[in-house]
C-alpha cells in the first residue's frame, strides 16, 4: 500500500518539480526557504521548474508569500483538503512530478548551486534514483541525515534521552547515524535518508507510489527510502548542501510524541521489529 492512487508521468513534464507541505508554518523560516529555493531555482533555470506548495491547513499567508518571493518561478497551491499528513500531501503531486522532483521541507535553506548540483550528479549517474545532501543545523554544527536501520534503543536514546546518556552511548548513536561514513565524498547506500531534503528521479518517485499513505507524520521518509532501495541506488552527495531548523519531535510536546510512537509502531509491523 503506497499513493492513494496510481501516478502516471505528465505529458509536457520539467525537468524539476518541487513539493512542500506546510501546516502553520513559521512564516519567516518558510519566507527563507522559499528564497534560497527560488536562487536555486534561477541558477537552474526557472522556465523548466514547477513549485507545488501543499496547505494543509488554511492561510492567506502562504500563497500570498510564496507568490511575493517566487515570481517569475511557476507554482501551484493546492489547498481545501485540510491536514492530512506529510505523506499524503507529498502524494497529491504525484502525477505532476518533473524528470526530477525534489521533497522539500518548509524550513530547509539551500545552497544556491544545490538544485544545479543535483541534476549534474543524476547525468553522471545514471543507476542512481534518490539524493540526500550534506546538511547543518542553523548554527553550523553537522546534522546527520542518513541511517542504519534503526533498533528501537537507538530511537529512544535518540529521541529522548538525556544529554549525559547520549554522551555515554555516543559511539552507538555515531554509527547509527553514519557520522563517518557521510563525510566529504559520496556516499553509496545509505540504508535510510531524511525526508526533509529528497531529490528523486521522477520515474522513480511515480514507481514507488510516492509515500504510503498509512504514515501521517515520522516514518514515512525512513519506509520510502527503505523501499527505493530495493529498485534504485541512493547516494549521500556532499556536494548538494542545506540547512535544516527542524527535527527534535521530543520537544514538540505530548502530541508529536504520541504521533512519533504510532508510526514507529507502524514502520516496525511493515519491516520488522530491532529491539537492540
Amino acid at each position: 500500500m503506497t499513493a492513494d492512487k496510481p501516478a502516471q508521468p505528465p505529458e509536457n513534464i520539467p525537468l524539476l518539480t518541487v513539493s512542500l507541505v506546510v501546516y502553520q508554518p513559521d512564516l519567516a523560516v518558510f519566507k527563507a526557504t522559499l528564497r534560497s529555493l527560488s536562487t536555486a531555482v534561477q541558477k537552474l533555470g526557472a522556465a523548466d521548474t514547477k513549485v507545488f506548495i501543499v496547505q494543509n491547513c488554511k492561510t492567506e499567508a502562504v500563497p500570498d508569500l510564496t507568490a511575493a518571493v517566487l515570481q517569475d518561478i511557476p507554482f501551484e497551491i493546492l489547498e481545501g483538503h485540510g491536514n492530512i499528513g506529510f505523506g499524503r500531501g507529498h502524494n497529491l503531486v504525484l502525477a505532476d512530478t518533473g524528470q526530477i522532483h525534489l521533497v522539500l521541507n518548509p524550513d530547509i535553506e539551500m545552497a544556491e548551486d544545490a538544485l544545479v548540483q543535483a541534476v549534474d550528479f543524476f547525468k553522471k549517474h545514471d543507476d542512481c534514483g534518490l539524493l540526500t545532501p550534506q546538511a547543518c543545523w542553523p548554527d553550523g554544527t553537522r546534522q546527520f541525515l542518513c541511517k542504519r536501520y534503526p533498533a528501537l534503543f537507538d530511537l529512544l536514546l535518540r529521541g529522548f534521552a538525556p544529554e549525559f546518556l547520549k554522551k555515554l552511548f555516543g559511539n552507538r548513536l555515531a554509527r547509527y547515524e553514519m557520522s563517518a561514513e557521510t563525510g566529504l565524498e559520496t556516499f553509496w547506500a545509505p540504508p535510510i535518508v531524511s525526508g526533509c531534503f529528497m531529490v528523486f528521479r521522477g520515474d522513480v518517485y511515480r514507481k514507488l507510489g510516492g509515500f504510503d499513505p498509512r504514515f501521517f507524520l515520522y516514518f514515512e521518509d525512513f519506509d520510502l527510502a527503505l523501499r527505493a532501495g530495493k529498485i534504485t541506488r541512493i547516494a549521500y552527495v556532499p556536494s548538494i548542501r542545506v540547512i535544516h531548523e527542524g527535527g527534535h519531535a521530543a520537544r514538540k510536546g505530548f502530541g508529536h510524541i504520541k504521533l512519533f510512537a504510532r508510526s514507529a509502531f507502524q514502520f516496525y509491523q511493515l519491516h520488522g521489529l530491532k529491539v537492540f
